[in-house]
């Protein structure tokens, strides 16, 4: 899904697949308005959205989603690809 500011240019993305948010995307003006939140609740409420992987690089990102209910279940030291990369396992309660 895809936000559009009002002359129609895109500012932020969100990705889903089955029940879990795969990536989203706030262009850095947009931030600190809302937008987020409500991409984050109409994929929940639209797409069932339960699970999210956040990098543990990026603790701003994690507060976000734990504001927005999601809950740490499981923490890696590699990615889906195996690469070195601190992933945290969310699920929304």
């Amino acid at each position: 899904m895809i936000a559009e500011a009002e002359n129609g240019t895109p500012v932020a993305f969100v990705g889903v697949e089955l029940v879990t948010l795969e990536m989203v995307f706030i262009a850095p003006k947009e931030r600190g308005k809302m937008l987020g939140k409500r991409l984050f609740r109409y994929s929940i409420e639209q797409f069932a959205v339960k699970t999210l992987a956040v990098s543990e690089q990026n603790p701003q990102a994690k507060v976000f989603c734990e504001r927005m209910v999601f809950h740490v279940y499981k923490r890696t030291k590699c990615d889906e690809q195996e690469n070195s990369y601190l992933l945290l396992y969310m699920t929304h309660s």
